[in-house]
């Protein structure tokens, strides 16, 4: 079964939606972070990533930034610019990139199931930015950015969600990057109830995007756990800000690749190499049309690089990774990438950048750059039942969730 459970939502007021929800904080450093808010004053990005509005020297641990980000979620409240729904309700959050489309359950997930593996990951985290989000959440009081779950399809909760949805939306704007967001509340109780009951015969949820704001609302809880005498289980952080997409839904670009130098090899010699691993072509466009092929720019020319057989266990849900196969057989090997998690010589790429941005990366340092085909949900599934991690920047979803969107205090 999958617990989930319905929570009374802070949301900014309809007529603010589009001023006030903001891209996630991971998806912009400091520099683009302070010029996003420069004109919005408002912007939940002020309390998701408030150090903009600090000195940059500060550590990522000061509590300073954390406290700026409650003092900030407060005033929002008090100036009524963000309202909060007086029942518990359920939230339908539906986006729209092109032709893309997808609806997900807002909803709190249980850490409990978390913990027991029933919600499954398929990435390690970093002890840093887990502890950030750690502090974050528990000094702002608040779930403020969602994690983004997905789980096999149901005919059923599909039914519901497509029934819903035809009615008029409580939220419906279009972002300035062209993304459509747009969000109804699930406020009558036997339309909670109904979800409710629909999601108890999922079997398991999976972590797309987000694995350390899950992290760290187990560590958050564990916390307050503490701190709390009367723990019932049932307090506000013993689950956390989700919303759940069904997997056929779901969007994954590829996670390119920029090695910033040639490991003291020429182009040519780099090749030379490469092409007794992979069969070897040029290419006419980088992308390449399917799996197991790469799109590989070196000395101002782009190939098309394919795995031989053989040079990867095509039984293993990880190995078999198109990310993993060219690490094993072309990055560690060839280019001296032993541990892409730590190596500075690697840049990660999202597939929403193009591959014009490969380019001009691997020329400024005169590396190599890779365009991969993009990772499957089901892969990514199968990975998360064989309790296995996939390789570092494996997947890039889009869109993205917009933080403020509907916001989770742990404090309720």
């Amino acid at each position: 079964m999958s617990d989930i459970r319905p929570f009374r939502g802070i949301r900014p007021r309809p007529d603010l939606a589009p001023t006030i929800a903001a891209p996630p904080y991971d998806v912009v450093d400091f520099e683009e972070g302070v010029a996003y808010v420069a004109d919005k004053p408002d912007s939940f990005m002020r309390v998701e990533k408030s150090e903009i509005e600090l000195d940059a020297s500060l550590h990522v641990h000061d509590p300073k930034i954390f406290e700026n980000g409650a003092r900030n979620l407060k005033r929002l409240l008090e100036e009524q610019k963000l309202l909060q729904d007086p029942t518990p309700c359920y939230y339908l959050y539906r986006q729209k990139m092109g032709d893309h489309v997808q609806t997900g359950v807002v909803a709190g997930a249980s850490v409990d199931e978390y913990e027991a593996g029933k919600v499954k990951i398929h990435e390690f985290t970093r002890e840093v930015k887990e502890k950030e989000r750690t502090m974050h959440v528990d000094l702002v009081g608040a779930n403020t950015g969602p994690v983004f779950l997905t789980y096999p399809a149901s005919s059923e909760i599909d039914t519901f969600v497509e029934e819903f949805c035809s009615h008029n939306p409580d939220v419906d704007f279009v972002s300035e990057d062209g993304v459509g967001h747009t969000l109804w509340v699930v406020s009558a109780p036997p339309d909670v109830g109904a979800l409710q009951e629909m999601f108890a015969r999922v079997p398991a949820l999976y972590v797309a995007d987000g694995h350390h704001r899950s992290a760290a609302a187990c560590n958050v809880r564990k916390a307050r756990k503490e701190r709390n005498a009367d723990h019932t289980g049932e307090e506000a952080y013993n689950h956390f800000l989700t919303v759940i997409f069904p997997h056929d839904q779901m969007m994954i670009m590829e996670y390119n690749r920029v090695v910033m130098d040639l490991h003291g090899m020429t182009a040519n010699e780099v090749m030379e190499k490469v092409t007794g691993r992979f069969e070897v072509s040029e290419a006419d466009t980088p992308s390449p049309p399917q799996a197991k092929q790469f799109g590989m720019y070196v000395g101002g020319k782009w190939y098309r690089i394919m795995a031989r057989e053989g040079t990867y266990p095509a039984d293993d849900p990880v190995a078999s990774l198109d990310v993993a196969i060219l690490q094993n057989n072309l990055l560690a090997p060839i280019l001296g990438i032993g541990d892409p998690r730590t190596d500075e010589r690697i840049q990660f790429v999202g597939g929403i950048r193009g591959t014009a941005e490969l380019e001009k990366r691997a020329d400024k340092f005169n590396g190599a750059a890779f365009a991969l085909y993009p990772t499957g949900i089901t892969q990514l599934m199968s990975v998360a039942d064989a309790g296995k991690v996939m390789p570092p920047k494996s997947t890039w979803f889009e869109p993205k969730l917009r933080s403020g969107m509907v916001v989770r205090s742990i404090n309720d």
